[in-house]
């Protein structure tokens, strides 16, 4: 199945008491593109998160937002300066026995000494709070990928409708083809007729002058070519994304096609049926750029 290029994906999960939330969205792009913003502190698994994307899409503009609530973590420790404490202690049972005076040290007295006490962040698992988000990211990409499939397939059902168009058109340029050059040996015999009066007409010259002409305006090539790049296209369409790319080269390719048809033409009603042509291929080359 193919895949639209934009979408938008979200999943929630924890790593410990972390809270994470992942929710991404893409537009069309020739390129992938990522974006990632998370929290600084987190920032060592952007790297992860990036290659986790990368696995699921080849080409867009991708902005993918990570959010950590750690407001349930028992993020901080407070440590106790056991030396200077020691130290401390020391000191006031020399000034007691020295200067006897009463100790009366108390836990909550000596803990109110200059730095005996810190507080401090603890340390995080980097490695698995990394493998963490990355999970929660595959989830969030999942979601993404199905809302991509869900749009791909309306771009699928749309592209093969105008191809249907565009193979009716094909058809009516190659029914009229012969009609173009009939015409033109019947006005070459009334032109001759005219200017040579009673003189007899010469039914090899006329046949010979319009197999030139019919040589000059055929488009046999080109209409073969338009319905090889439509099989072609059923078959791209029938294998599944990433094929953006490739459908936008053979989409050239059918324009060219056209094109030429429209100079070789001689006829207002092929002339009109090529315009329509290059509408319908026109339409197909506005779709194809939402396809990845």
């Amino acid at each position: 199945m193919i895949k639209s290029m934009t979408g938008y994906g979200s999943a929630k999960g924890a790593v410990g008491e972390l809270k994470i939330s992942v929710e991404l969205k893409s537009v069309n792009n020739r390129y992938l593109d990522v974006s990632v913003r998370m929290p600084r502190s987190f920032l060592f698994a952007e790297d992860a998160v990036k290659a986790a994307v990368g696995k699921h899409i080849s080409r867009g503009k991708v902005d993918l937002f990570v959010s950590v609530d750690s407001s349930d973590a028992d993020s901080m420790t407070v440590k106790v300066n056991e030396p200077l404490l020691r130290g401390y202690i020391e000191a006031i049972r020399h000034i007691s026995a020295e200067y006897g005076l009463a100790e009366e040290l108390g836990a909550v007295s000596v803990s109110r000494f200059p730095d005996i006490l810190s507080v401090e962040k603890k340390e995080l698992d980097a490695e698995a709070i990394s493998e963490g988000i990355v999970a929660v990211t595959e989830e969030a990409l999942r979601d993404f990928d199905a809302m991509r499939l869900r749009e791909g397939e309306k771009l699928c059902a749309d592209v093969l409708e105008k191809l249907a168009a565009i193979e009716l058109l094909v058809a009516k340029v190659e029914q009229e083809a012969p009609k173009t050059v009939e015409a033109y040996r019947v006005r070459l015999r009334e032109k001759m007729s005219e200017l040579l009066s009673s003189a007899a007409i010469d039914d090899n010259r006329i046949l010979a002058e319009a197999a030139i002409y019919a040589d000059r305006i055929a488009v046999d090539e080109e209409t073969v070519r338009l319905r090889s790049h439509m099989s072609q296209l059923r078959g791209m369409l029938a294998g599944g994304s990433p094929i953006g790319r490739k459908i936008d080269f053979l989409i050239q390719e059918f324009n060219r096609e056209a094109n030429t048809i429209g100079s070789k033409c001689q006829n207002s009603d092929i002339a009109h049926t090529v315009v329509e042509l290059k509408s319908e291929i026109e339409k197909i080359r506005e779709q194809i750029q939402n396809i990845e």
